[in-house]
């Protein structure tokens, strides 16, 4: 399985950026697909999942400026960001969690950098 994020790069705070992931290989129907994220010197946390039903959840200090979507047929699931701020900079990673087959999957990591 491998999945291939895109997005991220320099914006300034209360920019917007988009960032993409897409799963490929063998993976069920059932997945869930995520964001995670990783600042300088700290561990990583969840920024957002999304069920294949369209149930989402966020990190309260994301809420109501990001947003998880997923194309189920492609495998595809995408985090708006939105409002950025300078405490959003980070690595973003790409998760999927095969609930069938007990497996995790990590992307290559993407940096975020809000600055001005």
């Amino acid at each position: 399985v491998q999945l291939q994020a895109s997005g991220g790069g320099l914006v300034q705070p209360g920019g917007s950026l988009s960032l993409s992931c897409a799963a490929s290989g063998s993976i069920s129907g059932s997945i869930v697909m995520g964001w995670y994220r990783q600042a300088p010197e700290a561990q990583r946390e969840l920024v957002a999942t999304i069920a294949r039903g369209g149930t989402t959840n966020y990190a309260d200090s994301v809420k109501g400026r990001f947003t998880i979507s997923r194309d189920n047929a492609k495998n595809t699931v995408w985090l708006q960001m939105n409002n950025l701020k300078p405490e959003d900079t980070a690595v973003y990673y790409c998760n999927v969690r095969d609930l069938l087959r007990y497996r995790t999957y990590w992307g290559q990591g993407t940096l975020v950098t809000v600055s001005s």
